[in-house]
């Protein structure tokens, strides 16, 4: 016999989906929190060859997509992420030196405004459309999860290739 979980608890699941992605032990692995959180500034510029992203500039795309994700489910408009310009910025040099620790702690606060967004959604709309996308508002909040897993793995590989 399948239980049926009650809307409420499906909140809290996905919840849980996206903090095990971010920041909560996972049986999967390292998070992305866990893959960035003690690098230093020259570690976090490791590119994987060129003219590939590097994780400094993973970890903005990355602090983007929750946003992206919390605007849609909210409504909000666009336009308010911290950074002008949308999705890939470039980080190089003595400026992405002096950016990183603010890029995590934008990493960290769009997790956390996401998170707010979701325990405040309300379940019953989880399945509908959201807006006039194609995608339910759980996928959306599951993808934003599996996006962190997928660009937590990039960047361990790419610790790894660089030695870091």
């Amino acid at each position: 016999m399948t239980i049926k979980k009650t809307v409420s608890g499906d909140v809290g699941n996905l919840l849980d989906l996206l903090d095990e992605a971010f920041d909560r032990k996972a049986w999967h692995g390292p998070n992305l929190w866990g893959a960035v959180r003690r690098l230093s500034e020259k570690e976090a510029a490791a590119r994987p060859g060129p003219g590939r992203p590097s994780i400094h500039e993973l970890v903005l795309h990355c602090a983007y997509w929750k946003y992206a994700v919390r605007r849609r489910l909210t409504g909000e408009k666009r336009g308010s992420f911290a950074l002008e310009g949308s999705n890939w910025w470039t980080r190089e040099g003595v400026a992405a030196r002096a950016a990183w620790k603010s890029d995590l702690s934008l990493l960290l606060d769009e997790h956390k405004r996401l998170r707010e967004a979701i325990a405040s959604f309300p379940p019953a709309a989880l399945d509908d459309r959201n807006g006039r996308g194609r995608y339910t508002n759980r996928r959306l909040i599951a993808g934003v999860a599996a996006h962190d897993v997928y660009h937590a793995g990039q960047v361990r590989l790419i610790r790894k290739l660089a030695g870091v």
